[in-house]
């Protein structure tokens, strides 16, 4: 995706997609804070660097185990 035709802000389901998970779970992480998401009005969006976070986290927390 160049640049240009990069999104600013995911919605939970393109989220979900990314990470291949359900969208409740995505609404789960969100609540218990392990993934950061904006409002915008009543929904809910998602930074791809945020999502990409949370990846390098889990990432991290595999390598040490």
């Amino acid at each position: 995706m160049s640049a240009a035709t990069a999104k600013l802000l995911l919605t939970v389901e393109e989220a979900a997609d990314l990470l291949n998970i359900g969208r409740t779970t995505v609404y789960a992480l969100i609540r218990t804070g392990q993934i950061t998401s904006v409002r915008v009005g009543r929904l809910r969006r998602l930074r791809p660097a945020d999502i990409e976070a949370y990846t390098a986290h889990l990432t991290a927390t595999a390598e040490t185990v």
